[in-house]
């Protein structure tokens, strides 16, 4: 695992847009897996601006969303498609028939989880995952004791989850307690891992994932067992770690040595 300690959520962010820019060139028909919510907004900012000035394209990229709220139909105004539309797809030049967030139109969710798998695999797996990181650790919309070994299904919100988002909706608005996720089994299956943990409210999830014990009470905590994970983080959400000097030190000596 690689840890990356930056002074500020700009400068964590600017080097998450870079990491994925520098990505996408290496690979232009690469298959993404992205991320919703407030963690990775800056990031998609700055990948916006990154593609005004002509750094990059997405005209042959595939991406793969986490995770969907059940009930809320795509032109809701809280449904993670309507998020990346007006965060990211809108403002690029990415064909957004290639871009698939798991959905379901009607009562069958079993088959709709089986079938975003099934996309999955049909377009050779995720090369690079993009995650966030939630303040009890969960990671997509994985919640504390779920399975490591878990697929993309229906998974209840914690009331935790629910009292965070509940800012996102209208007083008077019933809240979805329901969403499709990526399982923990589909994220780790993704060939790069790419995390961004930005503030003080995520250090102490931050804390667990990266020093604390495998456990499914700390769902990111699997990422330990990743052989390319990279977690990025502002000093803030990296002010409960142990081991922050030594990470600094060793992504010092790696940017030295170029290795």
């Amino acid at each position: 695992m690689r840890v990356v300690i930056l002074p500020s959520e700009n400068d964590a962010s600017n080097f998450a847009a870079e990491f994925i820019s520098d990505f996408i060139n290496n690979k232009k028909n690469s298959v993404l897996g992205l991320a919703s919510g407030s963690s990775v907004l800056l990031t998609y900012k700055a990948l916006i601006k990154k593609y005004e000035l002509g750094q990059f394209s997405l005209k042959k990229i595939t991406t793969f969303n986490l995770d969907e709220y059940l009930g809320l139909k795509p032109g809701h105004n809280q449904s993670y498609r309507h998020y990346m539309n007006q965060k990211l797809f809108n403002h690029i030049d990415i064909d957004q028939k290639n871009t698939f967030i798991p959905e379901c139109f009607d009562s069958n969710y079993e088959l709709a989880c089986s079938n975003y798998e099934s996309e999955i695999n049909n377009h050779g797996g995720i090369d690079l995952q993009l995650l966030g990181i939630g303040s009890n650790g969960h990671i997509g919309f994985n919640e504390p004791t779920s399975s490591f070994k878990s697929r993309t299904r229906v998974k209840t919100l914690t009331q935790n989850t629910i009292a965070k988002n509940a800012r996102f909706f209208d007083e008077a608005e019933p809240q979805p307690s329901l969403a499709i996720t990526m399982g923990i089994g589909t994220i780790m299956e993704a060939r790069n891992i790419l995390l961004i943990g930005l503030g003080r409210h995520k250090s102490k999830a931050v804390a667990e994932m990266i020093e604390g014990p495998l456990s499914s009470f700390c769902p990111s905590s699997i990422l330990q067992n990743h052989e390319n994970a990279t977690i990025i983080l502002d000093q803030h959400a990296a002010s409960d770690l142990k081991l922050n000097d030594y990470y600094i030190h060793a992504e010092k000596m790696k940017s030295k040595y170029n290795c």
